[in-house]
């Protein structure tokens, strides 16, 4: 329990400080936006985890360009979504696609719908190190 509540206090600490060092545009894009993890799991193999996120987009708001410490699972819950991933074209997808993002790769997600547009990340990533890394 006691390590859960550091890792947590943790957490909190390193978004904050995050926060502090975004410009002001991507704060606004990212509170017009939610996070909500839904589930995290050591996996079998020494130094994994899986992290399960819901992520909500407004209409017109966007999160900007970042990367993960692992491989990024996406499955569209509502609306539609474009991503843009390095070295590739744009792709756009509704409910119901999904897309997969290899470890590392730097991403973009729009939400260039009508309304609100939701989806299920699911991450398996190295344990212990930021889920998100913004790129400038």
């Amino acid at each position: 329990m006691k390590t859960n509540k550091n890792k947590l206090a943790a957490a909190i600490i390193i978004a904050a400080l995050a926060v502090f060092t975004l410009p002001s545009s991507v704060i606004a894009q990212q509170a017009a936006s939610g996070r909500t993890e839904l589930q995290r799991h050591d996996l079998s193999t020494p130094g994994r985890e899986m992290v399960q996120v819901r992520v909500d987009v407004e209409k017109g708001q966007a999160y900007p360009q970042h990367k993960h410490p692992g491989e990024e699972i996406i499955y569209v819950l509502e609306g539609v979504l474009e991503y843009q991933l390095e070295g590739k074209q744009p792709v756009t997808l509704k409910a119901g696609d999904v897309l997969f993002i290899p470890y590392g790769v730097v991403h973009s997600v729009k939400n260039v719908g009508s309304t609100k547009a939701s989806e299920l990340a699911t991450y398996i990533v190295e344990k212990d190190k930021p889920l998100v890394t913004l790129i400038k």
